[in-house]
């Protein structure tokens, strides 16, 4: 997808195509409404602007759409509408132990009973070890701090995903 075929694209579409990238339907709404745009960066741009005027329902809509980090089975099952954009972004999994993979879990499972909502990262490059550290340390937070810190991440996420499909061939 090119920034022109994205601004030339009937608007329940490319309203589809942000909700791949975030499934925050209000922030989708608006990134759709916005068009046209000149190129990537002012996308990237935008995208950030308008993720800074959402709010917690938002968020936690977008946060909803992620998998709980290290549970392949829902990566393969759940989230299958967004496997392409979010292909490899849980590749530090693959090669984890299985003792960390289940410290994944159970943290995980902890981290949605204090919090409400499963943990959020940018896990693009990490190792499962460098997450679970992560997911460790943000265990203790008061959620006020990780819906802040999450909502960091997916906007993180939510760029990448935008940069891998404006890249893509097709």
């Amino acid at each position: 997808m090119n920034v022109k075929a994205l601004n030339a694209l009937p608007w329940q579409d490319a309203k589809s195509w942000f909700t791949q990238t975030c499934a925050a339907q209000r922030w989708a709404t608006m990134m759709t409404d916005d068009r046209p745009y000149k190129n990537e960066e002012e996308i990237l741009s935008h995208a950030n602007r308008v993720w800074s005027g959402m709010d917690k329902n938002d968020y936690l809509e977008a946060f909803t759409a992620h998998p709980m980090i290290g549970d392949l089975d829902s990566l393969r099952s759940k989230f299958a509408n967004t496997r392409t954009l979010a292909a490899g972004e849980q590749s530090g999994t693959a090669e984890a132990s299985e003792a960390t993979l289940l410290a994944l879990r159970e943290k995980n499972l902890a981290y949605r009973e204090k919090h409400g909502f499963i943990f959020i990262i940018c896990a693009t490059g990490l190792s499962a070890e460098t997450m679970l550290k992560a997911l460790e340390t943000r265990l203790s937070n008061t959620t006020a701090q990780e819906m802040e810190n999450a909502a960091a991440e997916q906007i993180k996420i939510t760029c990448l995903r935008i940069s891998k499909a404006m890249n893509s061939e097709g």
